[in-house]
């Protein structure tokens, strides 16, 4: 069995740990954190495709950076996380509940009075780093929504398996499924 998947992602080569999902589908594995060349270049390549918006939000917690980068190479000077779980400082918590392919148990994702008042009538993109099932996209837009936002992009670096079908979404590249020995699933 392969240990790793190559890709080239936004101009740069990397080697993506395959990680066993059950005895017949693997993924690789896209982690931008600790990446600062790869966070970059990935910012950079999804604002040129990126929707004219107010504000950007990501889902906790892989997405993190490269909202920040997109936010500070496109002048925003804020941008939302939408938490995995509530935090003391938090005020009027908006949630909402999802399961994701790469977490073995249900989550919730929440923000606060203060985020979504960012949000009320603004134009809000929302990126993540890599969109399967699209658990984790509906989740966000649930709250967009709950908070008056207007959605007016979604994207990702990585479009996974049938991810890449969708006409709803902007990617930069798509990443395949894997069969259990790591070839590329048909």
């Amino acid at each position: 069995m392969k240990e790793f998947f190559p890709m080239k992602i936004a101009g740069l080569e990397r080697n993506l740990t395959i990680c066993p999902i059950n005895e017949n589908i693997s993924i690789a594995a896209f982690v931008l954190f600790g990446d600062v060349e790869m966070t970059v270049a990935a910012a950079r390549d999804l604002l040129k495709i990126a929707p004219e918006h107010d504000i950007i939000i990501t889902a906790e917690a892989k997405g993190i950076p490269l909202v920040h980068e997109m936010a500070k190479q496109n002048g925003e000077s804020t941008y939302i996380v939408a938490r995995k779980l509530a935090k003391l400082y938090m005020k009027d918590v908006f949630t909402v509940e999802l399961h994701s392919i790469t977490t073995a148990k249900q989550q919730t994702l929440c923000i606060d009075s203060s985020e979504a008042a960012l949000m009320k009538g603004k134009n809000v993109l929302i990126v993540d780093d890599v969109i399967s099932t699209g658990e984790s996209l509906r989740a966000v837009e649930k709250l967009v929504k709950k908070a008056g936002g207007n959605i007016v992009g979604k994207m990702a670096v990585l479009a996974e398996g049938d991810a890449r079908l969708r006409d709803d979404i902007l990617y930069l590249e798509y990443l395949p499924l894997l069969n259990s020995d790591g070839s590329v699933m048909e």
